[in-house]
């Protein structure tokens, strides 16, 4: 690094290592944060990204090393004691009360008040708005956190970093759940705060973003720092070699796998929105075993919505749906599980895991059914196939009673992944299935959609990644405000034709996907 930005170190770790459980998470690293820079950390699923990024924010505590803040040695006791330090932190998995509005998740913990009269609702809602507006989020103050989708619940995490006024902002993940115009509107906020000399901690799996936005880069690899350098002088591929010691990049794309009869088929599918109008318009698509169907949208393109309907989420939708070749007449979600429809969330955190449950029981949490015997669980089935799935899909599971939490992100999704194949579905739908995790991870979870389709499983995926849904997907559906307005082969499919399609939305097509 260049001697001239020597000044502009604000705080330095040395030689910090975190053991859990024996387990060392991150071991003897030493990284510089610049001030009025964006210093990316970049590294697969359980490198020791958020470890790492835990300690400088006071959530955790360094097993050894130190922590040196404006030139002295500094010791964070909790969050608060680094806030008081003037550190901020956007947590990669959301860290909002959905019971509570907006403006009083912004302000939580120190609320703005009138003295004896208590909080100042008026002044928070206010002041909660003048920072939304800055993020152009669209997004009013008074709203509950639980009626917003998670991309606009992401913003409300980026506007309560903001009103910290930190002089270091660590962002881990903040785009994951983005829009690309809500991305461009958050990289503006960033060069203004890198204007007013804060240090921005930047993490992300998204690599060309890491380029456009970077100006510092440190790779980690199984807690080990293996690569620093300015952005300006290196590439992805860089990037990618350090992470994972090659610049492979493996979408898994299998060729000639056996497409089957028709698997599911969804008709008229409709969810009336609170606010008037459809979230999901009138949407009839089908798939078939062995297929793997894209569902490719932006935000706001009422895929999750369409997912939540054929798994009976919402009581109040209407339309049909069909597996092999029979209506499905239940309305409830445990008995759609049962005829053989399984999801993977978008939020798994939320919706996909028991965080406070082991490793073993989130796998089996939903087929629980299969090991119980005249009232007991048989524990020796359970165990087997538990290990069995841990080793189908590589979950780096050091021991399965540990909680799902002390695993990163990509091994979690791989535990959803393993919960929902192990209730024997026929029909698979994935909600996002890379949100949040590396291309290592990536991969794994790309070949293991493969495989499954090899072994006759139906699949439909939605993704707002061009290049994924046209890697993976043997035929390609696009949905634009609720509509489904066209359907590609896979052959015929391009970037432009994709793009133009979602940027339709009007007009239902009718066309029924087989």
């Amino acid at each position: 690094m260049a001697e001239d930005v020597k000044d502009d170190i604000i705080l330095r770790l040395e030689e910090v290592s975190k053991v859990y459980s024996g387990i060392v998470a991150v071991k003897r690293a030493n990284l510089e944060l610049r001030r009025g820079a964006v210093n990316v950390l970049v590294g697969e699923n359980g490198a020791g990204k958020s470890t790492l990024m835990k300690i400088i924010a006071g959530v955790e505590r360094p097993t050894l090393g130190r922590i040196i803040l404006d030139g002295k040695p500094v010791s964070f006791d909790s969050p608060a004691d680094a806030t008081a330090h003037g550190i901020g932190m956007i947590f990669q998995e959301l860290n909002l009360f959905s019971n509570l509005t907006v403006a009083e998740n912004i302000f939580a913990t120190r609320e703005i008040t009138r003295g004896v009269f208590g909080i100042d609702h008026k002044a928070q809602v206010r002041k909660a708005n003048e920072f939304l507006m800055k993020l152009d989020a669209g997004i009013n103050a008074e709203s509950m956190i639980e009626d917003l989708p998670i991309g606009q619940q992401q913003l409300v995490e980026i506007a309560k970093a903001i009103s910290l006024n930190a002089r270091i902002l660590i962002m881990d993940e903040p785009t994951s759940a983005l829009s690309a115009a809500e991305v461009d509107i958050l990289f503006k906020v960033i060069a203004e705060l890198k204007a007013q000399g804060v240090a921005i901690v930047y993490i992300s799996h998204r690599l060309e973003e890491l380029m456009r936005i970077g100006d510092y880069i440190t790779v980690l690899r199984d807690g080990q720092i293996t690569g620093q350098a300015m952005v300006r002088d290196i590439d992805t591929k860089w990037i990618v070699r350090s992470m994972i010691g090659s610049d492979a990049k493996d979408f898994a794309r299998g060729e000639g796998h056996v497409i089957g009869n028709e698997a599911f088929r969804a008709e008229d599918i409709s969810l009336p929105r609170r606010t008037g109008g459809l979230s999901v318009d009138h949407v009839s698509l089908s798939v078939r075993s062995g297929e793997i169907l894209g569902i490719y949208g932006l935000m706001g393109a009422g895929r999750s919505e369409f997912f939540e309907c054929v798994m009976g989420r919402h009581m109040h939708s209407t339309g049909r749906i069909f597996i092999d070749g029979k209506e499905v007449r239940a309305r409830d979600t445990t008995r759609r599980i049962k005829r053989g429809l399984a999801l993977i969330p978008e939020d798994r955190q939320r919706e996909g895991l028991v965080q406070v449950l082991s490793i073993a029981s989130n796998l089996t949490l939903a087929s629980l059914g299969r090991f119980v015997r005249f009232f007991h669980i048989r524990a020796g089935e359970e165990r087997k196939a538990i290990d069995e799935m841990i080793r189908d899909l590589s979950i780096k599971a050091p021991n399965p009673d540990f909680e799902v939490t002390s695993m990163s992100g990509g091994n979690q999704q791989k535990v959803v992944i393993g919960k929902a194949l192990m209730t024997g579905p026929k029909v698979l739908l994935m909600d996002e299935p890379s949100r949040g995790i590396d291309v290592g991870a990536k991969a794994d979870v790309f070949r293991t959609m493969r495989r499954l389709a090899g072994q006759g499983l139906a699949i439909l995926f939605s993704t707002s990644d061009l290049e994924e849904v046209l890697a993976l997907s043997d035929r390609i559906a696009v949905l634009s405000n609720g509509q489904l307005v066209a359907i590609f082969d896979r052959k015929d499919a391009t970037e432009d034709a994709i793009i133009a399609a979602s940027a339709k939305g009007h007009g239902h097509t009718g066309k029924l996907a087989s």
